[in-house]
């Protein structure tokens, strides 16, 4: 239904002559609805609200700054404008009606100019109001999507980078993806906030960013590395961490934080700090497996691919050990969704 082009006036006041005045002066250019008690005055702004109220203040039962309490009190009805009408010249009394959120404050006996000129100002300001009430949002939901199509292709930034480490020893690529997706289900199983949880996926992408800073002689070296080559691999947490710097994005935080540590164990054995137990991030506890669970199921330099039967039996082997053992406990909950995400992210799904 059409809004009238008339704006709609609500006049309350329990006396009849008070009433007739102000709908001989505002009728031809308003529709004009009356109320002779609060409690129908609120009734009807109930059922219709009209564009502005037109509040008398002495009246039975309930008195008109209790039905401007109600009425501005009520998401619903709080941005009708209200006027009151009153006899009442005390500043207390005017003072009181704007602290109950008045828009005016008329003194009987009423002037029609002034009437007319108020009248047709706050209905100008509640215009006025609305339009930027609606701007405001019609701003901010283009904000946001500005800030999630910002925020997506950071993400996927993210991503390639953490690719392009990822290609050093993985020519498809699609190692990080896996451990992406693996730790994100285990974060979900653990309590992770959906959202908490996609971000997780993401910064995990970047765990293994500083083998950039590798030698390739070293990170590719098919046969068992020496004492001082492990010691440049183990070099590589830290190059990640510089790498990702320090930001207030909650994304490159997380990142930063699996990046150094996805490689501590349960146990304190692991570097770069030899952090042991909850003293490692739960974000690098989680990682921790996604990465070690992949490892050992895709073909390395190094190695052949383990089965997943295989792989699943050496991380129960290792908890309490290199892993959180509740973690651990989850991740085994899921073989059915890690053979998924396993099959769907294969190497030869991203080979070129």
């Amino acid at each position: 239904m059409n809004k009238p082009e008339k704006n709609t006036l609500l006049v309350v006041d329990d006396t009849p002559e008070n009433i007739d005045v102000l709908r001989g002066i505002l009728g031809t250019d308003y529709i004009i609805k009356i109320a002779n008690s609060g409690q129908l005055a609120l009734k009807i702004v109930a059922a219709q609200p009209p564009d502005l109220i037109l509040l008398d203040v002495m009246m039975p039962d309930m008195d008109g700054y209790e039905v401007c309490r109600q009425l501005k009190e009520n998401e619903a009805t709080r941005h009708i404008p209200i006027i009151f009408v009153t006899a009442l010249r005390e500043v207390a009394d005017e003072t009181r009606g704007f602290e109950l959120g008045a828009a005016d404050y008329i003194i009987k006996p009423i002037s029609p100019p002034i009437v007319h000129a108020r009248v047709r100002a706050h209905l100008a300001l509640s215009d006025q109001r609305r339009y930027l009430e609606h701007l405001v949002v019609e701003r901010t939901s283009e904000l946001e999507c500005s800030n999630r199509q910002l925020e997506q292709t950071h993400l996927i930034m993210l991503q390639q980078l953490g690719r392009a480490a990822d290609y050093r020893d993985n020519e498809t690529g699609m190692h990080i993806v896996r451990v992406g997706n693996f730790s994100k289900l285990l974060g979900l199983a653990s309590g992770f906030l959906e959202s908490q949880a996609e971000l997780l996926m993401y910064a995990s992408m970047m765990h293994d960013i500083g083998k950039i800073g590798i030698p390739d002689h070293v990170l590719l070296k098919p046969g068992k590395l020496t004492g001082e080559e492990f010691e440049v691999i183990k070099k590589h947490p830290e190059i990640g961490a510089g790498i990702i710097g320090d930001h207030d994005a909650e994304v490159l935080k997380m990142a930063k934080q699996i990046a150094l540590t996805h490689h501590e164990k349960w146990d304190g054995q692991g570097y770069p700090s030899g952090l042991s137990g909850e003293d490692i991030p739960i974000v690098g506890r989680i990682v921790a497996i996604a990465d070690v669970f992949d490892a050992l199921t895709c073909i390395r330099p190094y190695k052949r691919a383990w089965s997943i039967e295989s792989a699943l039996e050496l991380i129960t082997d290792e908890a309490g050990k290199h892993f959180d053992p509740g973690l651990v406990k989850l991740f085994l909950n899921m073989e059915a969704e890690l053979r998924r995400i396993a099959l769907e992210y294969s190497d030869a799904a991203g080979a070129p």
